[in-house]
């Protein structure tokens, strides 16, 4: 079964750098499309709908999980539901751009049981001795919290065999164009 190269998931353990590679993707990478999620929450200054989140109320939301319109969808710590639209990522499929989504490992496995056939990316720390390093990091958390991320990440980091393809991000620059090759795309020099 080919893979198809139109819808590329990215996901990887908590504190690995997702954000910051998909970041660098969007702001060098004008031809990938970066998925953006529906979310409850309300706008934080400066954030524009339709550019940053699709801001929707909570009866909106739940009429859309109902109909089935999510590829994925989660609350995330109790209070606000974050979701990929289906019809967001088809129009963007069907206009022939390399769209990635940059989820959580919940939602990646959402997508693989919805579009086995889509391209599923794991971001690897370069070592767990690097991930522990980062997320216990500001040492602002108790020692309890700082356990319960290690247990996260590890159990996290064992999912990888679930992915296609790793990508390690031992540098932001280097992990993107990887990841853009990936998705069939030229990597730009540098």
């Amino acid at each position: 079964m080919s893979k198809n190269p139109g819808l590329t998931v990215l996901a990887g353990p908590t504190a690995v750098g997702k954000g910051t590679v998909s970041t660098y993707i969007r702001d060098n990478y004008p031809e990938v499309w970066l998925s953006v999620s529906a979310t409850t929450r309300a706008p934080r200054p400066g954030e524009v709908d339709g550019t940053h989140y699709f801001f929707k109320s909570r009866e909106e939301f739940e009429r859309l999980i109902g109909e089935g319109e999510f590829l994925e969808w989660a609350v995330v710590h109790g209070q606000n539901t974050y979701g990929t639209l289906k019809s967001t990522v088809n129009q963007a499929i069907a206009e022939g751009k390399s769209v990635l989504l940059e989820i959580d490992l919940q939602g990646a496995r959402q997508v693989k049981a919805a579009l086995p056939e889509a391209n599923f990316i794991f971001l690897a720390p370069p070592s767990w001795d690097e991930l522990v390093r980062r997320l216990v990091g500001r040492g602002t958390e108790s020692a309890e919290e700082q356990q319960r991320r290690l247990e996260t990440g590890k159990v996290e980091l064992a999912a990888e065999p679930e992915f296609d393809h790793t990508v390690i991000n031992d540098d932001v620059r280097r992990a993107a164009d990887e990841l853009v090759s990936l998705m069939g795309l030229t990597p730009h020099p540098h």
